[in-house]
């Protein structure tokens, strides 16, 4: 099965660091994970240097997992300069074309 994750609640940095990034690290997870989308201070997620931010980018590099910060939200932070490698900004109309051929099964809202 091949999932999409949206993250916006305050509670995402433990469903990533504790559950998510370990188990598709060790390949564990159960589904394709094709992208996950971060919303608000979520984006500080992405950020180089932080902790989950480079385990986020291991992610990336072993799944090609699709990582972008909305695009309002990490300039309203100012962090879009500062994005782990393979992390991106946009929109949901981005989001939508880069998923699209991924054929999703699910979304999932965290």
């Amino acid at each position: 099965m091949k999932v999409a994750y949206l993250f916006s609640s305050t509670n995402s940095q433990l469903m990533l660091s504790k559950m998510i990034i370990p188990q598709m690290l060790e390949d564990r997870h159960g589904v394709d994970v094709a992208g996950m989308m971060f919303f608000f201070d979520n984006t500080f997620l992405l950020t180089k240097g932080s902790n989950t931010g480079e385990a986020l980018r291991k992610v990336h590099e072993k799944h090609d997992t699709l990582l972008m910060a909305c695009d309002v939200c990490a300039i309203e932070r100012g962090i879009e300069g500062q994005l782990i490698d393979g992390a991106g900004i946009g929109c949901f109309p981005n989001l939508y074309a880069v998923l699209k051929s991924a054929e999703i099964e699910q979304v999932i809202t965290l």
